[in-house]
């Protein structure tokens, strides 16, 4: 058993150290050993642990011993987004004015994944605060995608993305402000869930755009995410934002199929995507029609307005939340003769020039004489993405489009452009600005390079989704075996 350690997905390596058929020890270093091949290619992580890792998987083992009852995720290796705070690890969100910082709490996400038994590896790496499509835009360094290591792994969860994608851990957390978990995902060729808005705590998340943010699992196959999704979902007091919703049974209803479902396939969002992308979003359509699903297309004109008015809101916001990044209380403290030029210096010199662009951006949404024509219009606007998703869904279970316009593009590529750059969200940005939840599943490939189809679906309709994901992903899987 111990030689098929990778090839087991969590629940079936939980299981096996559980029963005693597999050590957490033996787990962790099968793991650890694939760290250490793939990560000087991949770049994947902003820090590590072995030791600590080794330590909690023994840790385990003892109460197994002592005959105590294990978790949900007992002896599996996870990562963590590294805008995730953790006391274990520093928390950096990928920014030099956060270099070092070690939190003196957990996120509830970190602690919900260490109480179900999870070994923590290590924090991945992302683009600065969050800001980005590629994991370029890191303070610290530029992660590959494991599938070509020319090319950028999506971001900005790309680290998460990258690690799951190359095996270096089993299940891993990211987060998704206008498509970050699950563009990566898309690129990375793994599976990536963006919940409801409020179904996951965001207490001890780096805030990037709190009206946007949130939390979700990264994982291999739709099972794993589900199964990560179960223990991460329940409501926090620390969060005013919290859900009171009741944990659905995931992982029970993924054979349950798709005979009932009216899947809506989003022409406005093909329109958008490569030829094979495209390709690859009709044969996920007409598989779920062969599963029994009924699919129509349907135009949703107001998607498109999505892109704009997310790059006004969310910019705006961050331009709030990084306002406490000022060299005063901690963080990098750039020098000055006063308090004033001292709070400039760390800043300039502190955040990258992505972050400080959307600063800018969103500062300038903000002022006086701008508000009205820009952030009220822009609010305005997300009102007008909500009412059409409602009408949407008096129609259809879930709809369906592509995740990512393109396939993962090299780096440097985009770098100079950010408006290009920014189009690689058109496709995920209108779930977010909806608060609803999308998933991305690997359904295709181009050249060797993965491609995710995504399902939006309704507020707390995360059952569904991973039900159509896992029909997809196994119909792929039979293909494939034929």
């Amino acid at each position: 058993m111990t030689d098929g350690i990778l090839t087991l997905d969590a629940g079936a390596l939980s299981a096996a150290v559980r029963s005693g058929e597999v050590t957490a020890v033996e787990a962790v270093e099968a793991y650890l050993a694939q760290v250490a091949v793939q990560e000087p290619e991949v770049d994947a992580f902003l820090s590590l642990d072995a030791d600590a890792a080794i330590a909690a998987a023994e840790a385990v083992d003892r109460a197994r011993a002592s005959g105590a009852a294990l978790g949900p995720l007992a002896g599996v290796p996870v990562a963590f987004k590294d805008n995730l705070c953790t006391t274990a690890f520093p928390t950096t969100a990928a920014s030099k004015i956060l270099e070092g910082w070690v939190p003196p709490y957990n996120a509830t996400v970190v602690d919900r994944v260490l109480a179900a038994g999870a070994i923590a590896i290590g924090k991945t790496n992302l683009d600065e605060f969050a800001m980005g499509s590629s994991t370029e835009n890191s303070g610290y360094k530029i992660t590959r995608n494991p599938h070509d290591l020319d090319r950028v792994p999506g971001g900005s969860s790309g680290g998460s993305a990258a690690v799951i994608a190359s095996r270096m851990a089993l299940l891993a957390l990211g987060s998704d402000t206008g498509g970050s978990i699950r563009q990566p995902a898309s690129l990375s060729g793994i599976v990536g869930l963006k919940p409801t808005y409020g179904r996951v705590s965001r207490y001890g998340l780096l805030a990037y755009a709190s009206s946007l943010d949130q939390i979700g699992p990264m994982a291999a196959t739709v099972k794993d995410a589900a199964l990560m999704a179960e223990v991460i979902f329940g409501h926090d007091p620390m969060d005013a934002t919290s859900l009171r919703a009741p944990i659905p049974a995931l992982v029970n209803a993924l054979m349950e199929g798709v005979t009932s479902f009216r899947v809506g396939l989003v022409s406005d969002l093909l329109e958008v995507a490569s030829p094979a992308v495209a390709s690859a979003v009709g044969r996920a359509a007409a598989t779920l029609a062969q599963l029994g699903a009924k699919v129509e297309t349907i135009s949703i004109p107001e998607l498109a307005l999505g892109l704009p008015a997310y790059y006004v809101v969310a910019p705006a916001e961050a331009s709030s939340n990084l306002a406490r990044y000022d060299g005063v209380r901690y963080g990098f403290r750039g020098n000055g003769e006063t308090a004033e030029e001292m709070m400039v210096a760390s800043r300039s010199e502190g955040f990258g020039d992505e972050v400080k662009r959307r600063i800018m951006l969103g500062t300038y949404a903000l002022s006086a004489g701008y508000y009205d024509a820009f952030y009220l219009r822009a609010q305005r606007v997300r009102s007008l993405v909500r009412t059409a998703f409602q009408e949407a869904y008096s129609r259809f279970d879930l709809l369906l489009s592509p995740t990512s316009p393109t396939t993962a593009f090299k780096i440097g590529e985009r770098s100079e452009d950010p408006v290009e750059m920014y189009r690689s969200d058109v496709c995920t940005i209108p779930s977010n600005l909806s608060g609803d939840p999308a998933i991305s599943v690997p359904f295709g490939d181009e050249d060797g390079l993965p491609i995710g189809v995504q399902l939006m679906g309704p507020a707390l309709s995360e059952e569904r989704l991973l039900r159509a994901a896992f029909a997809l992903e196994s119909a792929r899987a039979e293909e494939g075996e034929r």
